[in-house]
């Protein structure tokens, strides 16, 4: 090829092209708009001073150049070294891999951890003191007031808090608490890892912050005298467990533990534990003993025979628990080597250690003891406080029981029971008879006085004031009533009804459901109600239902208005839901649920409040060291029912004392309201009453303390007579504390009840008549006219069909009074049988002491076994 017609050689780095383009990569985003930006480099070969950038051979090369240029310090060319401490993000990978720590980060940083808790762990061992045995075993009473800031009792004290040494404990109390709580005792450095992490799991996931479980741990927690559990705590216990595990003895620890170990009864230490079980010296124990006394260690609420709180902690089941245990520490003793089996074999043969008596009981006469455990519990549930922190002492307790109501309701049983009541001349029908009684501050709810038995003293320790168990009877009507007048019925389509409504009240009448059809008893037929006397009523009115406690009307009101309907008003009044009957069928109105004394006087001073409730309290005060606790303003009222509809009912029950089966109370001689309620064969009786001031409930019933299974026994014969009725003993005892409990307050009569709701009649119930015939008197009942006058339709408002002046319309021993038995052919009575001799007035017959214990529920109160019995009036 000619030379005129070659291409002269470009420039190197590959033309102006290739240089423009390098300059304009060169100067990059500092190029502005306006500005004189070169497009070529005149600096030769060595690159743009704008970009500072080589200028290469090819366009590819200028192009991974300006690439380069561009990154973040990779390759040739980079930036300057990364000089942080922690090279994280990692500043020499690309992505999500700049997130990955290095092997060596991982490990410093472990390193690092691991050196900072060991010499944390190690200042807090260091810094941490060893517990003082002595110091927690401080002696404090607990000193409860009457509500006058009298002395009441003091329970607790030095007796049961002392300290014994090693050499004073015996061997075999040593063998059976390593081998029920720390098989590992001896060999271990005082911690349990796992037990550490189970408390360190539950304060993460919000649950018992409790935990660990070597005897080391537990004797360090026992040291602590307050009942917080909080996080510092725990690693406080920690690190003194550790501590310990590594500088003391282990006879000192284990002696530590047992000197400071709760075993109830209020005993702190093995001395005091030693006294209250066995009435000696804890180094005269025997190894049954000693195993019995490991074994309540494994919490006193639940394993003391004696019983604790809570429906689960009954003298029965503990008993129960505590024997299972006893034998299988001595078990446990054969199989860690601590035990031989011929050893084991003997105690086991032996039976079970024979306990003595309660000291505590045994200084907590009367009711003393009663009023002790009742103001106890409240502390304890207001507080949240187990029964071994209660017990370490330093409670001033300020109760609402009034001594001279309380002696006047303990005069008022005692006198009855000695008079009534004949064990030797009648031990088949006058034993095993209980009383309990308690009484209200109308207007605030505060428990004033109660009975609970013959005594601690007496080796009785439930209290019958608290029991639940017992069926409460026709006293359950009232919140039937109270329920149809403030919600209404199916008759009524909703709107409350009167008690000028009738119902049909014969005996065996069929009850019919919501839906109008019959009931079904257990062989699918009928349904038939049985009232306790035979005597044709025909239609009554709510109001002489209520007056005679005739069942029929009530067992098919309730399906009327409404088994729930029912429930609530019970509960707006204070009845617990656990002590009502479950079922929705008839013999829920007839008072087959079984509330407390308590409960139930609580409820009906809502009647006397016009429809405010009051929660019931005992406690008004509580010092602590000297400083007074929140949580004991006593409480406030609140609105339970329509006060119109709460009168109405007081109206009603008026009538039940001045002409019903409620009479004896009449004897008070000032305005009182109240019902009588007998169970199914006389299984229980019942008075509630209240004035403007005052409700008191009085039960009456038999059960066998000694009996493995606790049941109700007939009353039939109890006393000399053929059947015990709530308007007998139970009335009497209710007026004789009256009296004195209210002597001295003026005269207050109950508010006016105004007309409420529409007269709503049962299905079946006949137009009213112009001229009713008159209502058939309880005298009249007696004499069983083969034709008696029909049952008349009410006067207006449903006035009593008896005048105070007819001194033989008296039904308090249940001539017409209705029984209830569920559907049952052979109900029990508020009365004695149509034709049969009632129940004399025994003003000068009273009830007998009781004896035994019963069981615990979780408020303290008893449950008795249910029988299915129910109630009459």
């Amino acid at each position: 090829m000619s030379e005129h017609r070659r291409k002269p050689p470009q420039p190197q780095g590959g033309g102006r092209a290739a240089s423009r383009r390098a300059g304009q990569r060169g100067a990059g985003r500092s190029a502005m708009p306006g500005r004189d930006v070169p497009t070529a480099s005149p600096s030769g070969p060595y690159g743009d001073p704008y970009g500072g950038q080589t200028a290469y051979g090819s366009r590819a090369e200028a192009r991974r150049a300006a690439q380069r240029g561009t990154g973040r310090g990779r390759g040739t060319g980079g930036g300057p070294p990364d000089k942080r401490f922690i090279n994280y993000p990692r500043s020499d990978k690309d992505g999500w891999k700049r997130f990955m720590p290095s092997w060596k980060l991982v490990g410093g940083t472990a390193l690092g951890f691991f050196a900072i808790v060991t010499a944390g762990a190690g200042i807090g061992i260091a810094m941490v003191g060893t517990p003082d045995p002595h110091k927690a075993a401080q002696a404090q009473n607990n000193v409860y007031y009457w509500a006058d800031n009298t002395q009441m009792a003091a329970t607790g004290g030095s007796t049961n808090r002392q300290i014994v040494t090693i050499d004073k404990i015996p061997k075999s109390m040593r063998n059976a608490v390593i081998a029920a709580e720390n098989e590992s005792f001896e060999t271990d450095k005082g911690v349990d890892p796992m037990g550490v992490a189970r408390a360190v799991y539950n304060m993460a996931t919000g649950g018992s912050t409790q935990g660990g479980s070597t005897i080391t741990q537990q004797y360090v927690k026992n040291t602590f005298l307050t009942s917080e559990q909080t996080l510092k705590r725990k690693v406080t216990e920690l690190f003194i467990s550790i501590k310990l595990g590594v500088s003391e003895e282990k006879d000192t620890v284990l002696a530590g533990y047992l000197n400071t170990a709760y075993y109830g009864r209020d005993a702190y230490g093995i001395q005091a534990a030693s006294r209250a079980y066995f009435g000696k010296d804890c180094d005269k124990l025997t190894p049954s003993e000693s195993a019995f006394l490991a074994q309540v260690l494994k919490g006193p609420n639940l394993y003391n025979p004696d019983g604790g709180i809570g429906s689960a902690a009954t003298p029965e089941a503990n008993t129960e628990r505590a024997v299972k245990r006893w034998n299988w520490v001595l078990d446990r003793e054969v199989e860690v080597g601590r035990m031989s089996p011929q050893e084991r074999d003997q105690h086991k043969a032996a039976g079970f250690p024979k306990l003595v008596d309660s000291e505590q009981a045994r200084a907590l006469t009367g009711q003393t003891g009663y009023l002790v455990e009742t103001a106890k519990q409240y502390v304890m549930k207001t507080k949240k406080l187990t029964a071994d922190q209660m017990a370490l002492g330093g409670y001033r307790i300020y109760t609402t029981f009034q001594k001279p109501k309380v002696d006047a309701l303990s005069k008022a049983v005692d006198d009855t029971r000695k008079d009534f009541l004949d064990p030797v001349k009648r031990p088949q029908y006058d034993t095993n008879v209980q009383f309990g009684a308690a009484s209200v501050d109308v207007k605030t709810g505060a428990i004033v006085a109660l009975y609970g038995g013959p005594g601690w003293d007496q080796k009785y320790f439930n209290n019958n004031a608290n029991t639940t168990g017992v069926p409460v009877g026709s006293t359950w009507k009232p919140y039937v009533l109270a329920a149809a007048m403030e919600y209404g019925t199916q008759n009524s389509d909703g709107e409350g009804i009167s008690v000028d409504s009738k119902y049909q009240a014969n005996d065996l009448t069929v009850i019919n459901n919501r839906e109008g059809k019959p009931l079904r008893d257990s062989k699918g037929k009928p349904f038939r109600q049985k009232n306790e006397s035979t005597f044709p009523y025909g239609y009554v009115d709510l109001n002489e239902s209520m007056e005679k406690s005739i069942n029929v009307p009530f067992a098919q009101l309730v399906f009327d208005v409404g088994h729930d309907k029912v429930r609530k008003v019970a509960r707006a009044t204070g009845i617990m839901d656990e002590s009502m009957n479950p079922n929705n069928d008839a013999s829920f109105a007839l008072g087959t649920s079984t509330p407390s004394a308590i409960r139930m006087a609580d409820s009906y001073a809502t009647f006397a409040a016009s429809g405010t409730h009051h929660e019931p309290f005992s406690v008004i005060k509580v010092l602590k060291d000297g400083t007074e606790l929140d949580g004991f303003a006593a409480p406030k009222g609140e609105r339970a029912m329509d006060s119109a509809v709460a009168d109405n009912v007081t109206k009603v029950l008026e009538n039940v004392v001045q002409n019903g089966t409620g009479t004896k109370a009449k004897k008070l001689g000032r305005p009182a309201a109240g019902k009588t309620g007998t169970t199914d064969k006389n299984k229980s009786a019942w008075f509630v009453g209240y004035t403007p001031e005052l409700s008191t409930a009085v039960t009456l019933f038999r059960t066998d303390p000694n009996a493995k299974v606790k049941t109700l026994e007939s009353m039939n014969g109890t006393g000399g007579v053929d059947s015990i009725h709530g308007g007998d003993i139970p009335t009497e005892i209710w007026t004789d504390y009256m009296k004195v409990a209210l002597k001295g307050v003026p005269e207050k009569k109950f508010p006016e009840a105004e007309e409420i709701g529409v007269t709503a009649d049962s299905k079946g119930a006949p137009s009213p008549s112009p001229t009713p015939s008159p209502s058939p008197s309880p005298s009249e009942s007696k004499k069983a006219d083969p034709s008696p006058s029909p049952s008349p339709s009410p006067s207006k408002g449903g006035k009593p069909s008896c005048k105070p002046w007819q001194w033989d319309c008296n039904t308090d021993a249940g001539t017409t009074s209705g029984n209830d038995t569920g559907g049952q052919s052979d109900g029990g009575s508020d009365g004695g049988p149509t034709g049969s001799t009632p129940s004399p007035s025994r003003s000068s017959t009273k009830p007998g002491r009781p004896g035994g214990t019963t069981s615990g529920t979780t408020d303290g109160s008893t449950i008795w076994g249910s029988t299915g019995d129910e109630d009459t009036g």
